[in-house]
């Protein structure tokens, strides 16, 4: 079935090849990642601090190699090449988790950090490019909107089998199955991938430019500019959402009341939450933002990142008020209320984050500027880690989620008061 606006513009066909292809991969990512922290702690008996740090170096490192990756596929390999690379070593990098032996699991998180370098720039990067190539750049926010509800299906199914089989059967048949889904997104990639614009692989440094992709150097430097600030302006709020993985998780594990009618749910279930409601989000805010564009009544990048901060804020903000002056178990509903908030600024936030990065990065390193993007989460990530060492017993939970309400906050603040000249370095790109 096809996504149509109400001036029956398609988007293109290759973006639904794409959205499996991601929807696969991060299915093996999610699950893995939702085992991560409890697996640290309860099999290998870390304390949370060394747990939180390691979960924080590794996510931290899954996006500081895509600079390389993506400067490689500009110049030399093409997208497609290192699309199918990464792809690949990820997929090892999930059956080293799966053996037994403390040097296969660092192994698998070496695997997995530089396949992921290859992978996740080249296929966003994709994913932007087809846009320009079948001219309907108009449709870009709308399209990534569309690709971030993949990302987040393979979430939901990748956390609930890694979770259920890590509990029932045991902790390697969890990572197991992550490997089997990107087995998955390699054969539909593999057998799909034709009917992806085949231009949209090639490697930007390995063709000529069209007349509207002739560079101006000035113009380009500052859009890089507009690209690093925006970047820099993410990493508080993934330190704040990355969360979700560390200290939330633990949180979920010990102070919640899991128990639903008899059964106590596994903590790591609460890692598909997010993802089920981004796919339950997404195509409503993909569509709202079409219809704004349609009116005649465009919402600035600005504006969306702002309110993207300030709705994640308000969701620690109620964790802090339930938590406030307690020291019983809370119930499971307030965490659902807070993850939902924290997934309505996402969607606010990081498919526009993508779409934009498309659209400024001039087109000779349009893949080594995602990799940047993605850099920003490197620190978010390593930051995340660190200030899980401050999470303390039940008593001091209240003021532990006091942080990640101001920290998006008055970063939405300080970018609302730079906005002119933010979008003076956009040159006219929204």
């Amino acid at each position: 079935m096809e996504i149509q606006s109400q001036r029956q513009i398609t988007h293109p066909k290759g973006l639904y090849v794409l959205f499996f292809v991601e929807m696969w991969e991060r299915f093996s990512f999610y699950g893995m990642r939702a085992l991560l922290v409890l697996f640290l702690t309860k099999e290998l008996l870390m304390q949370d601090a060394q747990a939180g740090r390691i979960y924080g170096f590794y996510n931290g490192f899954v996006y500081l190699t895509p600079i390389l990756g993506g400067l490689l596929a500009d110049r030399f390999l093409g997208y497609k090449r290192s699309i199918f690379l990464g792809g690949t070593l990820m997929m090892f990098g999930h059956l080293s988790l799966a053996f037994n032996g403390l040097w296969t699991f660092y192994l698998g998180l070496g695997l997995l950090i530089a396949g992921n370098g290859f992978f996740k720039p080249c296929i966003s990067t994709v994913v932007g490019r087809i846009y320009e190539l079948e001219g309907k750049p108009e449709l870009k926010d709308s399209g990534f909107t569309i690709f971030y509800f993949g990302i987040n299906l393979g979430a939901i199914l990748g956390t609930w089998a890694c979770a259920n089989l890590a509990e029932y059967k045991g902790w390697h048949y969890g990572f197991g199955i992550a490997a089997v889904g990107m087995l998955i997104g390699l054969i539909i990639f593999g057998f799909l991938g034709r009917r992806v614009n085949p231009d949209a692989f090639l490697a930007n440094g390995n063709r000529s430019l069209s007349d509207s992709e002739v560079e101006d150097p000035a113009k380009d430097r500052e859009r890089i500019f507009a690209i690093l600030v925006f970047s820099a302006v993410t990493i508080t709020f993934w330190a704040s959402y990355e969360q979700i993985g560390s200290s939330l998780s633990l949180i979920i594990d010990r102070y919640v009341d899991r128990n639903i009618l008899g059964w106590e749910i596994p903590a790591a279930n609460y890692q598909s939450l997010n993802p089920l409601f981004v796919v339950s989000l997404a195509l409503f805010v993909s569509w709202v933002w079409k219809k704004f564009e349609e009116a005649g009544r465009h919402i600035s990048t600005v504006t969306k990142f702002c309110l993207g901060l300030i709705v994640l804020g308000l969701g620690y903000l109620l964790l802090s008020l339930v938590t406030f002056g307690s020291t019983e178990k809370f119930s499971s509903i307030w965490i659902i209320l807070s993850i939902l908030l924290l997934t309505i600024g996402e969607l606010f936030l990081s498919p526009v984050g993508l779409s934009l990065v498309t659209k400024l990065a001039p087109v000779k390193v349009a893949s080594m500027m995602m990799g940047f993007w993605f850099l920003a989460n490197f620190f978010a990530h390593v930051l995340a880690g660190e200030l899980t060492r401050y999470m303390g017993g039940r008593e001091s939970l209240s003021g532990f989620f006091l942080i990640f309400f101001f920290l998006p906050t008055i970063t939405a603040i300080g970018l609302f008061s730079f906005r002119k000249k933010l979008e003076s370095w956009m040159h006219g790109v929204k």
